[in-house]
């Protein structure tokens, strides 16, 4: 299992409205993809205006077979609500 950490720097004034378009186009997206397990949004509690998106792979290779070129298609998608995000990766190493 690996998890994806995306963390998008969002407005709070805009926040329910990003949220919104991020649901109707990333999540159903990320939901067709094969190993895709589930996402998380995330606000921090001591910066409102990071968002961040925690999303659950059975494999990194599953998450890596996503191309560039969908990427991007999901990413204009966004049109005016696109943020650009710092990626993070991590392994889980134990379940409780």
């Amino acid at each position: 299992m690996v998890i994806e950490l995306l963390t998008f720097t969002v407005s709070p004034v805009d926040r329910a409205q990003w949220l919104e378009v991020e649901e109707r186009t990333w999540s159903r997206f990320l939901e067709s993809q094969d190993g895709f397990v589930r996402k998380e949004m995330w606000v921090s509690a001591a910066d409102e205006s990071q968002v961040h998106a925690v999303i659950w792979w059975a494999s990194l290779a599953q998450w890596k077979a996503i191309g560039p070129d969908a990427v991007r298609a999901v990413d204009d998608r966004m049109g005016e609500w696109f943020r650009e995000p710092t990626v993070r990766t991590f392994d889980v190493v134990r379940e409780c």
